[in-house]
């Protein structure tokens, strides 16, 4: 479903609504904001220099580092009055990031989120179960209003009571649910120790975001809740969920409303611009934010950037599944890794549940690296023949092999019902 006629425009359409709404937005962030107008001052660049999206490599970045110094308000644009609500980001170190909406700001996202589900197979008239945490989380509310927005209904169940959503599900015969990837595996877990065969329910379809998913994890969904697996993307600092959005015609890569939010894909060491299908990390500038424009905000995620038409008809640039962030990187006896490389590998074995951890330690002034992944649930084979065939395999694939390899039983590694995941620990 089509929900707006943006989503199919020409790729001289786009640009044309790109251009004009990025010279309003250096306009509006060099005028009201005293911390953009003193990073522009300094870099010789005036709003008037910006006169097509070709020219936003001239414009200084922005950093999760910059909202937190500018802590709380002092990246707003607009006066205490003019602002209807106020979200925050999860930060899990320092200040959280706080960011801001005017109405118009609000109405924007609503029609984000909306087309962002449109785009995932969700229609008016649908039942959706947020599972997204409310309050400062951009998650909950977010979705909330894009469902409303759609003209579906929303079930403001929030996170956690696992065992209530199941029986939700079943009652309210919900045909989508909205949570986090590790999230969905934990009510299909939960749903089969309460008996209840989930693929008998309407469910037809999982919106998962606010956490990486890799694409053995989203079959795994996929398999034990027998629905198709939505990836939507966002955060807070540039709105929240609905920044991009799988389309389920084709799932291949998550559309990017760039008349919204205009992408660039740049090396992470140099800040860089990367050619179309390379990997880099992802840049972000908003084109309609009253409130908080943002401009060449380093996300930090990894991504590559594809501007071919989908089979959907959307013409909208498709950002590849974000699996790892550019922070995530591990270095370990001076070899980089990141965590959805060990997934990559340790999911490809169906003898293995979809729960893993990593712990960093260091000894002797040496690092390690121990993994632990847990076996499925009737696993009845041979530990140590397993065992074997996942070490080999992460030794052919990584550049080292992990100290120590555990196969844990089913049910050790800690599940979270609210929040997302951890899945690296570094006692170093």
């Amino acid at each position: 479903m089509i929900y707006e006629d943006i989503e199919t425009a020409s790729r001289d359409e786009i640009r044309a609504v790109q251009n004009e709404r990025l010279r309003e937005t250096v306009r509006n962030a060099y005028e009201n904001v005293d911390y953009y107008r003193e990073e522009l001052d300094e870099a010789g660049v005036s709003p008037e220099d910006i006169e097509t999206v070709d020219d936003i490599h001239k414009l200084p970045f922005t950093t999760k580092e910059d909202f937190r110094a500018e802590y709380p308000d002092g990246l707003f644009a607009v006066d205490d009055e003019e602002i209807r609500r106020i979200h925050a980001s999860s930060g899990t170190t320092g200040k959280p990031k706080i960011v801001s909406y005017t109405e118009k700001d609000l109405d924007v996202w609503s029609d984000a989120v909306a087309r962002s589900l449109a785009a995932g197979g969700v229609e008016p008239g649908d039942t959706v179960q947020n599972a997204y945490g409310y309050g400062l989380f951009t998650g909950g509310l977010g979705l909330h209003y894009g469902v409303e927005k759609l003209g579906a209904t929303v079930i403001p169940i929030g996170g956690g009571g696992t065992q209530r959503q199941v029986e939700m599900l079943q009652d309210l015969e919900s045909d989508a649910i909205s949570c986090t990837p590790s999230y969905a595996l934990y009510l299909a877990e939960t749903a089969e120790e309460m008996g209840v065969d989930v693929k008998d329910l309407p469910l037809s379809t999982v919106i998962f975001g606010a956490e990486p998913c890799t694409e053995p994890m989203r079959e795994e969904i996929e398999e034990r809740l027998d629905v198709n697996g939505i990836d939507i993307y966002g955060l807070s600092e540039i709105v929240g969920p609905g920044v991009s959005n799988e389309c389920h015609e084709a799932q291949d890569g998550l559309h990017l409303w760039e008349d919204r939010f205009y992408p660039e894909v740049v090396d992470p060491e140099t800040g860089e611009p990367l050619p179309e299908g390379e990997e880099g990390e992802l840049v972000l500038t908003t084109l309609s934010k009253e409130a908080l424009p943002v401009l060449r905000y380093r996300t930090g995620d990894l991504t590559t950037l594809n501007y071919e038409e989908c089979e959907c008809g959307r013409t909208m640039v498709r950002m590849d599944n974000v699996t790892g962030r550019a922070d995530d990187l591990l270095i370990v006896r001076g070899v980089n890794l990141y965590p959805s490389e060990i997934e990559d590998v340790v999911l490809e074995f169906d003898e293995v549940a979809p729960y893993y951890r990593i712990d960093l330690d260091r000894e002797n002034n040496l690092d390690t690296i121990e993994v632990t992944v847990e076996l499925v649930d009737d696993f009845d084979g041979d530990v140590d023949e397993l065992h074997d065939r996942i070490l080999t395999r992460l030794e052919n694939v990584l550049s080292f092999t992990p100290d120590v390899l555990t196969l844990a039983e089913y049910g050790t590694i800690e599940r979270t019902e609210v929040g997302k995941v951890q899945r690296v620990f570094d006692h170093r």
